[in-house]
């Protein structure tokens, strides 16, 4: 009984079917990649892995993508300064 409870007690990912949403990912910080403004550099580099197999070959789409989140960060960092919790 207690395998039947700890099976059950895993999340498991199933297809959607047809007219229903999509399962959540497993990680929530997978959906919020979308909505990045460095979704184009993130995309650009997994197709070059996919395109050559050798990570050295994708530096630069590597340090692109680095370098907008870096950006990313600075910027969404400059918003907080100026927002308060208590206005």
């Amino acid at each position: 009984m207690a395998a039947t409870q700890a099976a059950s007690a895993s999340p498991t990912y199933h297809r959607a079917s047809p007219g229903t949403s999509p399962p959540q990912p497993p990680y929530p910080s997978a959906a919020r990649i979308a909505d990045s403004a460095c979704f184009p550099q993130y995309t650009a580099s997994l197709k070059c892995l996919e395109a050559n197999q050798d990570k050295s070959k994708c530096q630069q789409q590597f340090d692109d993508y680095k370098e907008c989140k870096k950006k990313e960060r600075e910027a969404r960092l400059e918003r907080n300064k100026t927002r308060s919790l208590f206005g």
